[in-house]
């Protein structure tokens, strides 16, 4: 099939491209090395579309919350990422998690039917010349491609460490000691009826003993060029979380306010009391036989994760589906090499999409694949681009990638409401919400105006 655009990369951001691009009648060519012979560190599948660390798109809510304010205009954009994550459904409480192999199969399927979809397994090493394209090969970049960006770029690549934290068997979990509960008791449409999460308790000895392991714990061993690659914030290991102070963990991912323990019940307390600290478990597949320990990305090696993890309460015949690891990741400076509409400059026929632009997330990363994937339709259609505004999540996001953020410190960003236009005549409590109304108006007034979501 000849094409239209090459789009190179089948992962979220690459596959979100090529749907977007399709549906508006263009042929494209999707170029994913994995099955092709070559695989990254990261990946185990050739299914695109992978999820290689957490299972969860975090928070749905659109109403309070950037990303699930970024799910909302995904959908209104017929997002197959959204679609996909829908089928795949897992429960999460107010979250979005998903089956990752029901994911990853809705998502392939989907683009293999569709009779503008041509996926080519193959490795492309260096950016072309001439044609239309779109580089979407994630953080994880091969080698050679790598390198021919940086000549093209004429800037080095910068870089940060994604940790990936472990999943445990369902039925190695002793649930005698564990319960099952969403903090708060928090649900929505695709909630258990008990619950979200499994909930592990710790007592103050119990928690200082774990930190304490996680400090002695032999942890993987940095090579020289990798030494001084900082952590991104937003997907920190655990042991790192915990050299930072004692209580650290205690104010994040095992923090145990709204998790009332039924095992541990007074004439007081006869719902259960908060333990003194909580590890959780989040389901990570449909058949709810999979389960992955929430903020527990770690670098400690392979033997001494079995060796701590074990000493948590209801986990001590733990059996891992997958350990918990760490890569490498890389992406350009954007606000220096790319445009407002994300082509190279000096090389406008090449847009870049996803992770590799310096974005960072599930959904933030397909959601700039969605807009790589209009701004290319748009000129392919000969029709002037008018970007999505800045009150919305999507421009928000666009906007720090292409020129807002500061060159010298750009980093990783999650979609958050400091991305935003401020609001001043707003007070806090109403501030969230009020970002979100806003939002949504504008990006209904948007796509009336430029008549985008394809029929």
């Amino acid at each position: 099939m000849t094409h239209d655009i090459h789009i190179i990369g089948g992962g979220l951001a690459g596959s979100e491209a090529a749907w977007q691009l399709a549906q508006r009648g263009f042929s494209v060519r999707l170029s994913e090395m994995r099955g092709g012979g070559d695989m990254t560190p990261a990946h185990q599948t050739d299914g695109l579309a992978e999820l290689v660390c957490s299972n969860s798109f975090r928070s749905d809510d659109s109403d309070k919350n950037a990303v699930g304010l970024l799910h909302h205009e995904m959908r209104e954009l017929d997002s197959i990422v959204m679609r996909a994550g829908e089928k795949a459904r897992v429960p999460a409480g107010s979250a979005m998690a998903v089956d990752r192999d029901v994911f990853s199969a809705e998502v392939q399927r989907t683009l293999d039917e569709h009779p503008k979809v041509s996926v080519v397994r193959e490795r492309v090493d260096a950016l072309p010349d001439t044609g239309r394209t779109i580089v979407a090969t994630g953080p994880l970049t091969a080698q050679a491609l790598a390198e021919s960006i940086v000549r093209a770029t004429g800037q080095d690549r910068l870089a940060f460490f994604d940790a990936i934290a472990p999943i445990v068997h369902h039925d190695s979990i002793d649930m005698d000691i564990c319960w099952i509960q969403s903090r708060w008791n928090k649900r929505n449409e695709a909630s258990n009826e008990d619950g979200d999460y499994i909930n592990c308790p710790m007592t103050k000895e119990q928690y200082l003993a774990f930190h304490q392991g996680l400090m002695d714990g032999e942890k993987t061993e940095f090579r020289e060029w990798e030494k001084d690659t900082p952590y991104f914030e937003g997907c920190m290991p655990i042991e790192v979380m915990a050299s930072r102070g004692v209580d650290t963990l205690r104010f994040g991912p095992m923090k145990p306010v709204g998790l009332d323990n039924p095992r541990d019940t007074t004439p007081e307390f006869p719902q259960g009391r908060w333990p003194y600290a909580v590890v959780q478990l989040r389901q990570d597949n449909k058949l709810g036989t999979l389960w992955n320990m929430v903020g527990f990305q770690t670098k400690l090696k392979y033997g001494a994760q079995v060796e701590l993890f074990r000493t948590i309460p209801g986990l001590e015949n733990a059996e891992f589906a997958r350990l918990g690891g760490l890569h490498r990741n890389t992406f350009l400076n954007s606000p220096v090499v790319l445009d407002r509409q994300l082509r190279l400059k000096g090389a406008e026929h090449i847009r870049f999409a996803g992770q590799v632009t310096g974005c960072e997330g599930y959904v933030e990363s397909s959601a700039v694949g969605l807009v790589a994937g209009m701004m290319a339709a748009a000129e392919l259609a000969g029709r002037e681009w008018q970007g999505p505004p800045r009150t919305t999540a999507l421009g928000a996001l666009l906007a720090h990638i292409t020129g807002d953020a500061e060159a010298e410190s750009y980093q990783p960003m999650n979609v958050n409401f400091g991305l935003f236009p401020p609001l001043h005549d707003v007070g806090k409590k109403q501030r969230k919400e009020a970002y979100t109304s806003r939002a949504k108006a504008d990006l209904a007034e948007w796509i009336a105006r430029e008549e985008l979501v394809a029929a």
